[in-house]
């Protein structure tokens, strides 16, 4: 994040301005219509880097359903990394690469794609997470408030805090069994004392 990058309003309204077609049927498993890695190659050759090649290709193929949602992601980013400053740069080839094949899998196990085109907090935490991948910041911030704000915002963030408390409230719960049944077990042994 030590570079700036674009306006972050410019960023999240590309998200809003998302053409249906992205967020089309990836084409997996014999069905579909969009070929995901496709699309990526030709991403990752407008950023400047070589075309996907078949093992990189193969992870945007999948034909397990599950990964649907991924691929759907992948193509919401492929939109929104194809901004004009990315583009330009020609040397963000890489680090997208590696977002898109190794970073957007828990983020898709939580949030629907159409999410981050419809709904404002969502858009702006998939400007962020892209911006953050390539090393960059929003333009007019500084490096501790683009960290603070993503993690504001994260999903994959929100939904770790809430499976801690969840653990918590259950330990919780166990100890206040645990002590009432050995207030019972003292009270019921106080009585046969007597």
């Amino acid at each position: 994040m030590s570079a700036e990058g674009p306006a972050l309003e410019k960023l999240t309204r590309r998200l809003a301005e998302c053409p249906p077609e992205f967020l089309a049927e990836p084409a997996a498993g014999g069905s579909g219509l969009v070929r995901v890695d496709a699309v990526l190659s030709d991403l990752v050759q407008d950023l400047g880097g070589p075309p996907l090649g078949e093992e990189d290709a193969g992870l945007f193929t999948s034909p397990d359903k599950k990964k649907r949602n991924h691929l759907r992601l992948c193509l919401v980013c492929a939109h929104l990394l194809h901004d004009d400053f990315f583009v330009a740069a020609r040397k963000y080839a890489p680090p997208a690469r590696a977002f898109l094949a190794e970073s957007l899998g828990d983020l898709a196990g939580l949030v629907s794609a159409e999410l981050f085109v419809t709904d404002p907090d969502r858009r702006e935490e998939l400007a962020r997470l892209c911006l953050d991948a390539l090393g960059l910041r929003p333009a007019g911030e500084s490096e501790a408030q683009a960290k603070d704000r993503l993690t504001t915002l994260s999903s994959v963030e929100r939904e770790k805090v809430i499976r801690a408390t969840k653990e918590h409230l259950e330990r919780a719960r166990q100890l206040r069994e645990a002590m009432k049944r050995k207030a019972a077990e003292e009270a019921a042994a106080k009585v046969t004392r007597e």
